[in-house]
């Protein structure tokens, strides 16, 4: 389910920046850096308690080699858009991307989402290391950033990265299981009725 949402996410940079492409490069800066960065700690706390460190692997079976591709996101209501700005200023890479549930009967949602390979090295990963996350997020950013590893020394082209790599996403998996019964949460994100507002 998770990846047939993500197909439904569209690029907000596109469609607002659509009638802005006659900004000079100084001008499109100002406005990307006009956003109110927030204190690094708060923004551990605040993946600790709504980030998603995850891996999808895809496998060659007739090479038995494997292609992982990692994402770190936040996913919120659309009205909390702001705060997503926010740490994403903060951190210093990724995209927003709004999400379409009107099928399920719920708000519109705000993604904010971190998978270029380069971002995830430079950027991401350095962060976390200097402002360590300190619940369970912790265990599945440890996985996570291992997995980077094994793919940056080329380890996932051979068959006993392929291994190592597997048991790592199933630990990440193991640690982002969530029960079935319905949240507080998943109850807040329905629109009255079942209808989109």
């Amino acid at each position: 389910m998770q990846s047939q949402e993500v197909s439904r996410a569209h690029s907000t940079f596109t469609r607002q920046n659509s009638s802005k492409r006659n900004l000079s490069g100084q001008e499109r800066k100002e406005r990307i850096y006009s956003v109110k960065k927030l204190h690094p700690q708060y923004v551990a706390g605040f993946v600790d308690g709504e980030g998603s460190f995850w891996v999808s692997v895809a496998l060659d079976k007739r090479n038995n080699k494997i292609f992982p591709r990692a994402e770190f996101s936040i996913e919120l209501r659309a009205d909390d858009r702001e705060i997503l700005e926010r740490i994403k200023a903060t951190i210093g890479c990724g995209k927003l991307y709004k999400c379409n549930y009107e099928r399920y009967g719920w708000y519109p949602h705000v993604k904010y989402k971190v998978s270029r390979f380069e971002e995830i090295t430079n950027t991401l990963i350095p962060f976390f290391e200097k402002y360590p996350l300190q619940a369970k997020q912790a265990k599945r950013f440890f996985f996570f950033k291992k997995i980077i590893e094994k793919k940056e020394k080329g380890e996932h082209l051979t068959k006993k990265g392929v291994q190592d790599i597997l048991k790592l996403q199933r630990k990440i998996r193991e640690l982002g299981k969530k029960h079935r019964i319905e949240t507080a949460r998943v109850r807040e994100n329905r629109s009255p009725s079942g209808v989109r507002q």
